[in-house]
């Protein structure tokens, strides 16, 4: 199976049990919405004006694929100061080419560019440019698929500067932190997948979909730490050969460490020691049938927090002048770790090249005109992406409903060119 099989699969299966998680809108990011109004999940939003910013509501049972769409793009090169922690400036004035932009959006807008929801461009830490399409919304939450993965790896990230982890301890297995197990009973190897290893997906892990269909039939005996146990037991030997990257292999066993070394549960901390410090409080996130945070995906936050979450990465980890993540973390996390090679990039084209991967976070260089610059990448079944390019202090952060998005290329296409000149 190419890497885009199984990027395409996992992402796949992502999406749909995304859809079904929920979120409500606190009173220092609705903006004006009323209480009934705060407490509607982002897919049971029939209607958003986007002249007062306000939401109505009328009817409490739609889906996500049930939102209706907005009848007018929403494009802003001058964002409104919210009062929600992101800083704001003026499109042109602060940087960017406007008229570029302007004309990207309007394409989205008129369909050109695949099913957009939301773009959002920020640099020099100031959000330049915010837009809204589709099913997008300002101030409730889209679902983030496989960008879970990104934020399942800051909170490990966040226990390390709290003291709970240390760097020296991402080369550690695994099974060391997880007292419940057997090792006895494991599989040959299984006992030396580190926490680097999971966090780059390179554990080794091998389970055919049967047996993951079958654990997953009988949530009895994958509650907790005995979902380590039982894939353990059941995976093909550990080995050399078998440690190169897979797509999917990794992110449970960082939240069931997380779970393990932090007070009280992993759940909490998230809420009050990563998201909570960032002053994100409109969030969902799904339990898994392990009863952990679902750490690949089901997820699901608003745009406007998906520019704090890179704001984060490309401060080195630094949030309103405290280090919330330690510098030597979001190196590694936004680095090219492991090259994972060019067959078919997950929103990539012909100026993307030299994908890689690095701790839930991928890489790769867009070239834009004669010059390439390194990109990290958080991605999300359907199209969400947070992009930073730290030579131009650039973010870029889209979601989406497309199954097959080109946001790498669009980026490197037609958002660098108005930023770089």
């Amino acid at each position: 199976m190419t890497i885009k099989a199984k990027f395409t699969h996992f992402l796949a299966v992502a999406l749909l049990s995304s859809v079904s998680s929920f979120s409500t809108v606190s009173a220092a990011e609705s903006n004006g919405a009323t209480t009934t109004e705060a407490a509607l999940p982002f897919w049971k939003t029939p209607h958003m004006d986007y002249v007062s910013l306000e939401v109505t509501v009328d009817d409490a049972g739609l889906s996500f694929w049930d939102v209706p769409l907005l009848e007018k793009a929403f494009i802003d090169a001058t964002p409104a100061d919210r009062k929600d922690g992101v800083s704001v400036g003026q499109l042109g004035g602060d940087g960017g080419n406007k008229d570029m932009i302007i004309k990207l959006a309007r394409e989205i807008a008129e369909g050109k560019h695949g099913d957009i929801d939301s773009l959002l461009i920020a640099q020099g830490g100031k959000l330049l440019f915010e837009s809204y399409y589709l099913r997008g919304r300002v101030n409730l939450t889209h679902p983030q698929v496989s960008a879970t993965k990104t934020y399942t790896g800051l909170a490990l990230g966040r226990a390390i500067q709290m003291g709970y982890l240390t760097m020296a301890d991402l080369d550690k297995p695994v099974a060391s932190f997880l007292k419940e197990l057997d090792p006895t009973k494991f599989i040959e190897g299984a006992d030396k997948i580190t926490l680097h290893q999971a966090l780059t997906m390179t554990t080794g892990i091998r389970l055919t979909e049967e047996q993951w269909s079958a654990l997953n039939d009988d949530p009895n005996q994958i509650q907790g730490q005995k979902q380590v146990q039982a894939i353990f037991e059941r995976t093909a030997p550990i080995t050399a050969e078998s440690q190169t990257f897979l797509y999917g292999t990794g992110p449970g066993l960082v939240m069931q460490v997380l779970e393990a070394v932090v007070p009280g549960s992993a759940k909490d901390f998230i809420k009050d020691e990563l998201f909570g410090k960032m002053g994100i409080a409109t969030y969902s996130w799904q339990t898994d049938p392990s009863g952990l945070p679902a750490a690949g995906w089901r997820a699901s936050i608003t745009s406007r927090a998906m520019v704090k979450v890179a704001a984060l990465a490309l401060n080195k980890g630094r949030w309103n002048g405290a280090q919330l993540v330690p510098e030597a973390f979001i190196a590694k996390a936004t680095d090219r770790l492991i090259a994972v090679g060019d067959e078919d990039a997950f929103g990539g084209g012909k100026d993307v090249s030299n994908q890689g991967y690095g701790y839930f976070w991928w890489s790769a260089d867009l070239r834009a005109g004669d010059k390439s610059y390194f990109s990290a990448s958080a991605q999300g079944g359907g199209g969400q992406f947070i992009i930073l390019i730290e030579e131009l202090d650039l973010m870029v952060v889209v979601t989406a409903h497309d199954a097959e998005p080109s946001t790498l290329q669009k980026t490197a296409e037609r958002i660098l060119p108005a930023f770089a000149e």
